[in-house]
């Protein structure tokens, strides 16, 4: 597992209405690396806003469509629900979701 990987994770969230939901992992490595069992991710909608703290997402990626990975909307996940590997961000993409995470938590 690697920052910058998309996972499919079925039911991420109680409050999601949809059997699955795709999930980018944003933790540092250091912390996916170490024994312990959560690291955070940003989830992935099809919808995009046009919002600073959303990094347009794709095929390229791995996904089946154009998306959004939505930095506003973080949340620890159990690394053992982290099975289903889809694909994962260019350095380019990667840089994107830094600077929308920087503005989503008021940082640097």
């Amino acid at each position: 597992m690697r920052r910058g990987d998309f996972y499919r994770v079925y039911r991420g969230s109680k409050y999601d209405t949809k059997d699955y939901r795709v999930f980018l992992v944003v933790s540092r490595q250091e912390l996916i690396d170490n024994t312990f069992s959560m690291v955070i991710c940003a989830p992935v909608y099809s919808k995009h806003d046009g919002l600073a703290t959303q990094v347009e997402v794709g095929v390229n990626e791995g996904l089946k469509h154009g998306s959004s990975v939505y930095c506003d909307e973080l949340i620890s996940i159990p690394k053992s629900m982290l099975t289903n590997y889809i694909g994962s961000l260019s350095n380019d993409k990667m840089e994107a979701v830094n600077a929308a995470l920087r503005i989503a938590l008021a940082v640097g």
